[in-house]
């Protein structure tokens, strides 16, 4: 038989080696970013179940809108679909599924309801009672965009601090429910947007801030540019060049938006970083007209192609098919596509770009990376394979 002694040794080293194993995996939760996804249900042949929840740490199943200041579904019909997803939790205990408010075309509301201390308690309680209706773990605020028009939305200087105190108060009656519950909200990638907002106080109640490093240019851009780069192209080192050239002619001597531009502007403001959460594209846009010089990147164009095509399209159609070459550009640290024969040009990310902005998220310890929208993604590897391995180095 093991005497006394060497059967405490036994203990003591066994109990040590189980406390270094509980450390470990703390610490690798710590260190570990968070991957969002913005999820938008399909009208039909919707299958939850067959998500790759596992890859991601929350969902946000988008939108709901300020109706009558109060958060509401649209369609009644999401209220099932949600909850669908949610039922999907049993099988992925450490998934968060939250609620999306707003978006590009459902901000209407905002304004008007955050104006009043009575309007905005009646939103906030009608978005607690949402969350507990379906057992959510959060709520995402995206209003596009405080003090801002947005896509022709009401709005007001005084949003200013309106927002700040809709947060305030959302972060209150969150807490009260004895549920720890995230709170996020979507900001713009580019610098004006944080004249409009009281960026200090608002992450006093944040749990993150996702910020929108996509859509850094539109269809009506004169000149074609990457619009979800992460590279920071600096307007001093392409002046000089061809390309430079056609920006000047176009009035557009400046630095080009990027993930590392906007995120560097928030550092400098004092940001927690493990507030920040970048993002990905899981859709191109694109131009036409578009003359071959420096394969299409930089030139004029005569307007919007096709709209924006998402990334399961792209890969299946485009990327080195039916005419379309992928360039790499490496100081925006992003692809892009150009067709000469149709004089196409097509901006996105691909599985290397979002490779590396989740290797910058780590590398600059921030709080994670989110994307617009997981139902755009291929079926296998895809954007979201490449974010999710590259998380776990």
């Amino acid at each position: 038989m093991m005497n006394f002694t060497k059967l405490m040794l036994v203990i003591i080293t066994a109990s040590a080696f189980m406390s270094s194993c509980k450390l470990s995996d703390s610490q690798k939760e710590e260190d570990s970013i968070a991957v969002m996804a913005y999820y938008v249900a399909p009208g039909k042949d919707y299958h939850p179940d067959q998500l790759p929840l596992d890859k991601l740490s929350h969902i946000i199943y988008s939108f709901t809108e300020v109706i009558d200041d109060q958060m509401k579904f649209k369609n009644p019909k999401e209220h099932d679909k949600l909850q669908l997803l949610v039922d999907q939790k049993a099988n992925h205990p450490n998934l968060k599924v939250m609620i999306a408010c707003g978006g590009w075309g459902g901000s209407g509301g905002f304004s008007d309801m955050a104006s009043s201390d009575s309007t905005r308690q009646l939103f906030v309680n009608s978005a607690i009672n949402f969350i507990q209706e379906h057992n959510l773990d959060g709520l995402d605020i995206d209003w596009e965009y405080p003090g801002l028009r947005g896509a022709g939305n009401p709005h007001k200087p005084e949003d200013k601090q309106n927002f700040t105190a809709l947060m305030k108060e959302l972060r209150e009656a969150m807490d009260a429910t004895g549920k720890k519950l995230t709170l996020t909200f979507a900001s713009a990638g580019w610098d004006r947007y944080y004249d409009h907002v009281e960026l200090h106080e608002v992450l006093k109640y944040a749990d993150y801030m996702n910020v929108m490093t996509y859509d850094q240019v539109s269809g009506t851009s004169p000149v074609t540019l990457h619009h979800t780069n992460l590279g920071w192209v600096k307007w001093d080192d392409v002046k000089d060049t061809p390309a430079g050239k056609k920006m000047e002619q176009y009035g557009m001597k400046r630095d080009p938006g990027s993930a590392e531009k906007i995120i560097d502007y928030c550092l400098k403001k004092g940001v927690d970083p493990k507030q920040l959460v970048i993002g990905a594209a899981f859709y191109g846009r694109a131009w036409k007209g578009v003359p071959p010089e420096n394969n299409g990147l930089y030139q004029p164009n005569k307007g919007v192609w096709s709209g924006w095509a998402a990334y399961n399209i792209i890969r299946d159609k485009y990327e080195g098919k039916n005419g379309f070459n992928r360039h790499w550009d490496p100081i925006a640290k992003a692809p892009f596509l150009y067709n000469p024969a149709d004089s196409i040009f097509i901006s996105y990310d691909d599985t290397m770009s979002v490779r590396l902005k989740t290797k910058f998220t780590k590398d600059l310890n921030l709080g994670g990376i989110m994307f617009w929208q997981l139902r755009l993604d291929t079926a296998n590897d895809g954007l979201l394979d490449a974010i999710y391995r590259e998380s776990k180095k």
